[in-house]
């Protein structure tokens, strides 16, 4: 009787037979993921210019209104009415963004995990990758920005918080014209208007801090660093 070589045990992923196929599924989910990121991105971008297209005719029609009747009790009635209706659509751009940027979160973890999956098929292809296979909060912003870690400009320059910005200056101008037409002075508009600006800054802020800790409170990385 001839001698048969033994049968080495096939090697595994996560309990798997790994086989042509699996290289095959991952790839199609990480196609997958891209795709969804990049619906998202556009919509980011979308919501965000929609709001500003939005805010920059409520502006312009302002102006005409002023030099057309100058700021009197037309200009007031016509502002009191269309601003109102800017800062709604600025509202709920803002907290889309904030939702838009989580998913764009849960994405990157869900790429980072395929790539972990890609290294523990071809381990010897990690010294090819820029972004992250780990998808703890280091992994995704080295993933998300090529840094371990981001700082004060990084955030200050995200779309929700810009928008924030502009939704906290029309609520300043519009609670200053609100004071306006109830027969407040140039002080107490000025006064009323900065409070209005910083309390809206301090709770759209607040909520979007809180939405993000409800979301990654009882996140535990499958992959840490």
């Amino acid at each position: 009787m001839s001698h048969q070589p033994p049968v080495e045990p096939p090697s595994t992923l996560a309990g798997l037979e790994i086989d042509k196929p699996h290289a095959h599924f991952l790839a199609t989910e990480h196609w997958s993921l891209l795709a969804t990121r990049g619906m998202t991105w556009t919509e980011i971008f979308s919501r965000t210019n929609t709001y500003l297209t939005v805010l920059s005719a409520t502006v312009v029609a302002l102006s005409l209104v002023a030099n057309a009747n100058g700021f009197g009790q037309d200009f007031l009635t016509f502002a009191l009415v269309v601003l109102p209706v800017t800062l709604l659509i600025g509202i709920g751009t803002y907290f889309r963004l904030i939702e838009a940027d989580i998913e764009d979160s849960w994405l990157i973890i869900g790429m980072n995990r395929l790539r972990h999956a890609y290294l523990e098929l071809a381990p010897e292809l990690e010294p090819y990758f820029v972004t992250s296979h780990h998808d703890d909060p280091r992994g995704i912003l080295t993933t998300y920005s090529f840094r371990n870690k981001v700082g004060l400009t990084h955030w200050l320059s995200g779309s929700p918080v810009v928008v924030g910005i502009i939704n906290a200056v029309v609520v300043g101008a519009l609670g200053a014209m609100i004071c306006d037409a109830a027969g407040g002075g140039v002080v107490l508009r000025t006064v009323i208007g900065v409070l209005a600006a910083i309390a809206t800054a301090v709770v759209l802020g607040t909520f979007g801090y809180r939405k993000i800790r409800d979301v990654t409170r009882n996140y535990e990385p499958r992959f840490p660093s």
